[in-house]
């Protein structure tokens, strides 16, 4: 049957008002290659006008690992749980890059997509996702580094490290690290809209979490050294993914499956508020920013 002249028929329909918790996923979905289409924009870019380009991928962990092998294992003389200092070092890092890159960049997606949000309609989760994508680019490069690392101590000095079973929960391992990342930056990025201030603290306050975090000491270090504010470490949700993330790669690491069941929880909830968070920010956020 034939609609009435006066209804008209539409393939989407945007709507001002809707539920809070109305997160819009098939949307997200169905938007699918404007994804592909903002990974592959933000790579590009961000390299394109540099003379090194993708090296910077490879440069950056070499040369943290270099100061955090001189610095914290040679001159303050923390024991890295018997590995190699810099396998011990490389290890960390990769995983806390790929973290932070999520965090820091989401945490301004509102300020840097402005221009965009405020002249066409996509589901606004497609930028913060795009940035968690496109981050994986670079951890894969750096876990590539730390493949050759290995490679190299399994033969210059063999059994330093012995990679574990729970090599087996790495994809949960980054799922973990991208979902938590993902959720603290929508909730940076919504706050932002009315407190810019928030802007400058989070490289700032990035930095400071990573020493809260085992990436440049085991948390066995600290349980014996720092015995009254090991809890606060532990508390960190980033705590327990690198040290199972250290554990499944070089077999050393407090690895158990209460601290990754902590650290799930506390990233799924981190996630849902970001994302609820994100969702009610995204209806009047261009009238604020």
């Amino acid at each position: 049957m034939d609609p009435k002249p006066n209804e008209e028929q539409w393939d989407l329909v945007i709507k001002g008002h809707s539920s809070l918790f109305d997160l819009k996923f098939a949307d997200v979905w169905r938007y699918r290659d404007l994804l592909g289409m903002f990974v592959k924009r933000d790579f590009i870019s961000f390299y394109k006008q540099t003379i090194l380009g993708p090296l910077w991928f490879f440069i950056q962990p070499i040369f943290t690992t270099l100061v955090f092998t001189f610095i914290f294992g040679n001159l303050a003389g923390i024991q890295t749980d018997g590995l190699p200092q810099p396998l011990f070092y490389l290890c960390g890092i990769t995983a806390w890059n790929y973290f932070s890159d999520c965090l820091t960049k989401t945490s301004t997606v509102f300020r840097d997509n402005a221009n965009i949000f405020g002249k066409v309609y996509f589901p606004r989760l497609i930028m913060p996702l795009s940035i968690v994508v496109s981050n994986l680019v670079r951890f894969g490069v750096q876990l590539s580094l730390l493949a050759v690392m290995m490679a190299y101590y399994a033969i210059a000095k063999p059994g330093s490290f012995e990679i574990s079973g729970a090599l087996l929960l790495f994809p949960l391992l980054i799922l973990l690290m991208a979902a938590l990342g993902l959720g603290a930056g929508l909730i940076i990025t919504a706050m932002t809209t009315k407190y810019r201030d928030l802007t400058f603290l989070v490289t700032f306050g990035v930095q400071l979490l990573m020493y809260g975090t085992t990436v440049i000491y085991p948390l066995s270090e600290a349980k014996s050294k720092f015995s009254e504010y090991a809890w606060i470490i532990e508390m960190n949700p980033m705590t327990g993914i690198i040290e199972a993330f250290r554990y499944a790669f070089l077999g050393q690491g407090n690895f158990t499956l209460a601290s990754i069941g902590y650290s799930a929880i506390v990233t799924l909830v981190v996630l849902f508020a970001g994302v609820v968070i994100f969702n009610k920010t995204e209806r009047n956020f261009v009238d604020t920013i």
